[in-house]
């Protein structure tokens, strides 16, 4: 079986992780799409075998979560009329916690935005901790029951719920804008939340950081999900090397480095190496002993 040379593998890792559609690695890396899909399917699942192994224990104060919508196959107003449209199809909601002061991902979930997505992301996140932390979410109900199913008191937990103004028009230069965000309220549920750390601020930023890294959420665009799977693996990819091999601004190293997870800089490198011991290896021929005729 033909495989990719080891720098064309890194080369499409590394194309993927910076926002480059599949075509357009396609046309780049002169390799078929059929290829550059095989190999993110085969990277996104070492990556999501890695977060699971080793983002865990983790030490922090200050955790924010979130949801960031994007849509698979069909957004879902129009997923009735569509054709043959698979399992899947429709809004496809990521949830993410993020650690304020390391801008670690700690857990992430895919799923819809319902109660039963919410209680399996924030149990995954809470067996990812390792000491009580704040804990600030958005207004979204189902969060109550969630963090309290999971953490119970052992938390301090609040909501930073924001108050919009009327809904824009229908004009071209407001059509794609949400409604002004004319205050906040918060609102402490469990424990004693410091009043100036509830905040969602930096998790939200991140929402920014994933529309710009993954071209399967930029908005207005044919570059959207065919497949849920294919969804969850990019996802995968990229909150690993988000995690561990891209270096933050601010913190002058990566959060897996900034959150003791990690003693160095990895790099994509690392990744497709990850990619490489999760492969079959390939069946040796058989030898045959000749016996001895005495």
């Amino acid at each position: 079986m033909n495989r990719l040379p080891a720098q064309k593998r890194i080369q499409v890792l590394s194309m993927l992780v910076e926002g480059m559609s599949i075509s357009a690695i396609s046309r780049v890396a002169d390799v078929s799409i059929h290829t550059v899909i095989k190999l993110l399917v085969d990277a996104g699942e070492a990556c999501a075998d890695y977060h699971d192994q080793h983002v865990v224990n983790v030490q922090a104060n200050h955790v924010q979560c979130d949801e960031i919508w994007a849509f698979c196959y069909a957004k879902q107003k129009n997923v009735p009329k569509a054709k043959a449209a698979p399992v899947g199809a429709g809004d496809v909601w990521t949830w993410t916690a993020l650690d304020r002061d390391t801008k670690l991902i700690i857990a992430y979930t895919v799923g819809d935005r319902t109660a039963v997505t919410a209680r399996s992301f924030i149990a995954d996140l809470q067996n990812r901790l390792a000491n009580r932390v704040q804990l600030t979410t958005d207004g979204h109900k189902v969060y109550l029951e969630a963090v309290d199913k999971a953490f119970g008191i052992d938390v301090d937990f609040a909501q930073l719920v924001k108050l919009y103004g009327a809904e824009p028009g229908n004009t071209s230069d407001v059509r794609y804008s949400p409604g002004e965000c004319i205050g906040i309220r918060k609102r402490p549920v469990t424990g004693k939340p410091v009043d100036a750390d509830i905040s969602t601020s930096h998790v939200e930023r991140q929402n920014l950081n994933m529309r710009m890294g993954m071209r399967r959420f930029t908005r207005l665009t044919n570059a959207f999900s065919k497949k849920l799977a294919n969804h969850v693996h990019m996802i995968s990819l990229y909150f690993l090397y988000y995690n561990f091999c891209r270096i933050h601004q601010t913190l002058r190293m990566t959060p897996a480095m900034a959150a003791g997870l990690s003693p160095m800089l990895r790099d994509v490198e690392w990744i497709a190496g990850l990619v490489e011991a999760r492969a079959p290896k390939p069946n040796r021929p058989k030898t045959y002993r000749k016996r001895n005729s005495n």
